[in-house]
């Protein structure tokens, strides 16, 4: 049998290819039904309460949507065990920080998100404008990619909101590159989430996720679920700017992070205790 007509398993065995595709359509339906109808049967009524009697609306929608993606995740692992998930316990720590991640597959947001029951994000504002979906999104307190337009009064509203989530334990994340990688390299970063930290002096998590595109590829709707793969989440550095330093830079911050991103994770170095801009 060629390698184009099957894929290989641990101990030399193969999976025929054909097999492989049934098996990844079947996953892949069977996910997709977990956001559809699963979300409809055991999450919408708690969404729904929590619109109606939740003092903190956000918070609570926040912490709904935390579960609902670890359930995504917790499918994922049932019934996909070629795939194999390693996340960092450093970065599950992590709190009142802007996490700043690479981004290789639409399961990236969701799979950070899974991490943090506090948390904020930045979405694309065409995706405010999804029936249901986007009332989800304004009631979760995330940010508008852009501010212009309709979205001018609510990006002011969640800045506004921005050093209380953080003084509170919240994590802002954002992926700064704004869209997927397509060949694994970090394209260049966008100064939104770096000034957004300098506003509120608060301290940088930079995480690298790696491998996420093999499960989930960019411009497929099919998993590879036969594919063995492990899936890495890992703290790169945790640190707080020198923001009122004379010589600080948000130019020069995002060149560091930047250079940090491209790090492979067992060369990561961590460090809780500010530091200049520069490397040391």
């Amino acid at each position: 049998m060629s390698r184009a007509a099957a894929l290989t398993r641990g101990g030399g065995r193969t999976i025929p290819r054909g097999v492989a595709l049934a098996v990844d359509l079947a996953a892949t339906l069977l996910v997709w039904s977990y956001f559809t109808a699963g979300f409809v049967v055991f999450f919408a009524p708690f969404y729904l309460l929590a619109a109606a009697l939740a003092g903190d609306r956000a918070r609570a929608f926040q912490r709904l949507n935390c579960l609902f993606y670890r359930g995504f995740f917790a499918l994922c692992r049932a019934i996909m065990p070629r795939q194999q998930w390693r996340i960092d316990p450093a970065l599950r720590a992590i709190g009142g920080a802007v996490v700043v991640c690479n981004h290789l597959s639409y399961i990236d947001p969701l799979l950070l998100i899974s991490l943090f029951p506090r948390h904020t994000t930045i979405v694309k504002n065409r995706l405010f404008r999804i029936p249901i979906f986007g009332w989800m999104l304004g009631l979760s307190g995330y940010l508008p990619a852009s501010s212009q337009g309709a979205q001018a009064e609510r990006m002011v509203r969640r800045m506004e909101e921005m050093p209380a989530l953080l003084a509170g334990g919240g994590n802002l994340i954002v992926f700064p590159e704004g869209t997927r990688s397509r060949d694994g390299n970090v394209g260049a970063l966008n100064a939104g989430a770096f000034k957004i930290a300098r506003l509120c002096k608060a301290p940088l998590a930079v995480a690298a996720i790696a491998n996420s595109q093999r499960l989930f590829t960019p411009g497929r709707f099919r998993f590879n679920t036969c594919q063995a793969n492990t899936i890495m989440v890992t703290l790169l550095a945790h640190f707080t700017p020198a923001y009122d330093s004379a010589d600080f830079s948000v130019k020069t911050l995002m060149a560091q992070v930047q250079a940090q991103l491209a790090q492979q994770p067992q060369t990561a170095v961590r460090s809780d205790q500010p530091q200049a801009s520069n490397e040391r």
